[in-house]
This record gives C-alpha cells, sequence and structure tokens, in this order.
C-alpha cells in the first residue's frame, strides 16, 4: 500500500512539473513522451484525482488546462479500459448514448460539410463559397446544447461525488470554443474577412481539431468516469431535464427508463417524483422549506430573493383578491400591508376599473395570457406588465403584475464584459 501511495505521489508530482513546463512555455508535443509514459496503465479515474488534487493544492484550473492538448495526443491506448456489464452507451436514450450520438453527428458534420466547404474556399475565396462555409460554422454552434447538458445537468453529480476538477478544465474548453465558433461566424458573415481568408481557414481548421479532442476526451475519459459516479436516478434526471435545453444535430430516438427489479426497462418515474433525484435534495423537508420543483427554500430565503428582485411583484388569486406585493428597496407605485385581502377593482381610481376588468376577463376566458404597459413618470419609465398565472391543466390562479423602472435598461450602448472596479 506504501508502495502505490509514493507511485500516486510520483506521478502528481511529475504531472505538477509538466504543467510547469508548459507554463513556461514548452509545447505539447515537447511534453508528450514525459506525459505517456507516466500514465501508462492508469484508468482516467486515477489522472482526475491528481488533477483534482493540484487544483485543490492551489493550481489554477487555467494551468491544469494547459494538458488538454497533452492528452488529446496520448490517450489513445494509454488508459486501462473501464469493463462494465453494461455499457450505457449502447443503451437507447441513456443520456450517455444520447451525448455519444450527437458525437458522431458533430464529426460528420465536421467532415463531410465543414471540411469540404473549407477546401473549397481555400481554393477560391468566392463570396459563394464563403457564405456555404458561413452555414456549416452556423450548424456548428449547435454544439452549444451538447456542452450546456454535459456543463449543467452532468457536471453537477460528478461534482456531488467529489469529482470537480475534470468538469472545471473540460468545461474552460468548451468555452474557448464556443467563442471561437462566435468569432468565426462574425468573421465570415462580415466586410472585415476580405484580407483575413487565409487566417479565417487556419482557424477553422484549429477549431475543428480542438472540437474532435473533446470528443475523444468525453468518450475516454469523462463517459467511463460519469457511469461509475453517477446513480441511475440521476441519470434519470439528466434524460427527463435534456429537453429543456435540446439537442445538438440529433433527435433521441427513445426515451430512457430505469431499468426495472427483472433488469428490463420499467416506466420512467416522473420529473421530480421519486425516481428524480435533485442534486443536493435532502431526504426530507424542514418545517420553514419550501419544495419549488426546480429547488428546495426556505419561506426566509423565499422573501429575501422576492425582495432583491429590481422588479414589482404584485399577485391576485382567482376571485380578484390581492394576496401578495413584494418589499423592493425602489418602489415605483406604493404599497401598503392594508392592500392585501383587499378586491383590485377596489384598488384602482374608479376612471381606470374598466380597463382592470377587461384584463381580468380576458385571462379568465382565456382570450390572454398578458397585457402590457409603458408610460413615463418624471425620470422614472414605467414598464407595467400583467400575467395570466395559470396551473398545468390551463386553470386560471390568478395574475401577476410585474413592474419596472426601464429607463437605465433603454439608455444602455454597447457592451459590458468586464467587472467594475
Amino acid at each position: 500500500m506504501s508502495e502505490l501511495i509514493r507511485n500516486r505521489e510520483h506521478r502528481k508530482k511529475v504531472l505538477k512539473e509538466l504543467i510547469m513546463e508548459l507554463h513556461q512555455g514548452k509545447s505539447p508535443d515537447e511534453v508528450r513522451e514525459r506525459f505517456a509514459k507516466l500514465i501508462e496503465g492508469v484508468s482516467a479515474n486515477e489522472i482526475s484525482e491528481m488533477e483534482q488534487s493540484l487544483i485543490m493544492e492551489g493550481m489554477p484550473v487555467e494551468e491544469v488546462q494547459r494538458l488538454c492538448d497533452v492528452h488529446a495526443a496520448v490517450f489513445k491506448g494509454s488508459i486501462a479500459e473501464i469493463h462494465r456489464s453494461e455499457d450505457p452507451g449502447e443503451i437507447p436514450g441513456h443520456p450517455i448514448q444520447v451525448f455519444k450520438a450527437e458525437n458522431r453527428a458533430i464529426e460528420n458534420l465536421i467532415n463531410n460539410r465543414l471540411k469540404p466547404d473549407l477546401e473549397r474556399f481555400k481554393n477560391d475565396h468566392a463570396p459563394q463559397n464563403a457564405a456555404g462555409l458561413l452555414e456549416a460554422v452556423n450548424s456548428l454552434w449547435e454544439i452549444d446544447k451538447h456542452y450546456s447538458r454535459k456543463e449543467n445537468l452532468l457536471f453537477p453529480y460528478l461534482e456531488k461525488t467529489g469529482i470537480t476538477a475534470p468538469p472545471k478544465v473540460m468545461w474552460g474548453v468548451d468555452d474557448e470554443i464556443r467563442a471561437e465558433i462566435k468569432r468565426l461566424r462574425t468573421l465570415l458573415a462580415g466586410p472585415e474577412l476580405n484580407g483575413h481568408e487565409n487566417e479565417a481557414v487556419a482557424a477553422l481548421e484549429k477549431l475543428a481539431d480542438k472540437i474532435t479532442e473533446m470528443i475523444f476526451k468525453e468518450e475516454s475519459i469523462l463517459f467511463p468516469m460519469a457511469a461509475d459516479a453517477v446513480a441511475e436516478n440521476e441519470w434519470l434526471t439528466i434524460a427527463t431535464e435534456s429537453d429543456a435545453i435540446g439537442y445538438c444535430l440529433y433527435t433521441p430516438q427513445a426515451k430512457w427508463h430505469l431499468p426495472s427489479t427483472d433488469g428490463t426497462q420499467g416506466p420512467a418515474a416522473a420529473a421530480g417524483g421519486a425516481g428524480a433525484a435533485m442534486v443536493g435534495a435532502p431526504a426530507g423537508l424542514a418545517a420553514d422549506q419550501v419544495d419549488l420543483q426546480s429547488g428546495i427554500l426556505t419561506a426566509g430565503q423565499i422573501t429575501a430573493l422576492l425582495n432583491h428582485l429590481p422588479i414589482d411583484v404584485t399577485f391576485i388569486d382567482q376571485d380578484d383578491t390581492v394576496r401578495y406585493f413584494s418589499m423592493g428597496k425602489e418602489r415605483i407605485f406604493a404599497r401598503t400591508k392594508t392592500v392585501i385581502g383587499r378586491k383590485v377593482q377596489n384598488c384602482h381610481p374608479p376612471a381606470s376599473v374598466h380597463v382592470v376588468e377587461k384584463i381580468l376577463e380576458d385571462f379568465k376566458s382565456g382570450r390572454k395570457d398578458h397585457e402590457d404597459f409603458w408610460l413615463h413618470m418624471g425620470g422614472v419609465f414605467a414598464y407595467i406588465r400583467y400575467f395570466a398565472v395559470r396551473d398545468a391543466s390551463g386553470q386560471y390562479l390568478g395574475t401577476l403584475e410585474v413592474t419596472q423602472n426601464i429607463a437605465p435598461i433603454v439608455e444602455l450602448q454597447g457592451e459590458k464584459r468586464l467587472l467594475s472596479e
């Protein structure tokens, strides 16, 4: 056992040295051989544990991320096979199977559209060839859905088991790919392409390689690791929630269900039900906790949250009775607690009651779902919105009023991408 620990410590020491060499300017090719020897016969989990240990010791995620190009070059044939009784990547509708199917679609897009279009553009910078290339790059932006599901559905469950470093590193590379796709879309669509055609070609070739490397990292490291770490009921939650984000160049051909006790695929539990495990959800609710389906908060947290919104919120129930209003610091229209329990018609001047009645009538009948007004009041530009609140069956529950001073918003210009001092 002591020898095993010493081996791991040695590997971690060498890994740290390699990262520092990359930081000091060495190319991935220069450290590839040492890295290949370091990880020979080592599982994906152990490599991830070493990287995570370095991050926990204070090494910035961006430094560990420098290893990504080296990973892609040497992982093939270097990571020990992880044998499972059943590969979730082969189960129709399982999130891993869907991720892999998307990867095949991405590869198809790169190999059969992007690269041929790129070759044509290389030989002839004609506008129609640039337009074809732009169309392929626009399709490639679908990859954002693949990465978003990975980051927002899969990573939380890995983090829950203590696996934090690989998700952070991979997310950083995902964002680099996203940023480059955005940049190239703008370049290919704008007049600035003239004179920069060769730059665009080189960037697209590098982007295609980076995406292909990410596919390899997902399927050689991330998915085997996740298959071991994520429980079946958690996979069900990932599968259930995936529709909300969407899919990349692929539509799942089946809905994955939790296996029944006899090994067959049983019916999927309802979202939020016993089969769906919310990350960090307690086994039972405390007396002051409220299950909001997409999260669990205490009554105090809900009150503070609503009062910190940069909007005024008022709720009127199905009987036109005022039941709630938020108490933000800067209110547009004055509210006092005496309004609670009062009919909304009595809260407006007689001259405008007919407008209130018409809105409520339209909401209750289903003719409308919202109504908007906006008006200037001194330095305030009030945007007043009314929404019909309905349950899952469409039954009218009441009306939500949302008011906001949009004067600062309509004055915005340009972009702000940096933190304020």
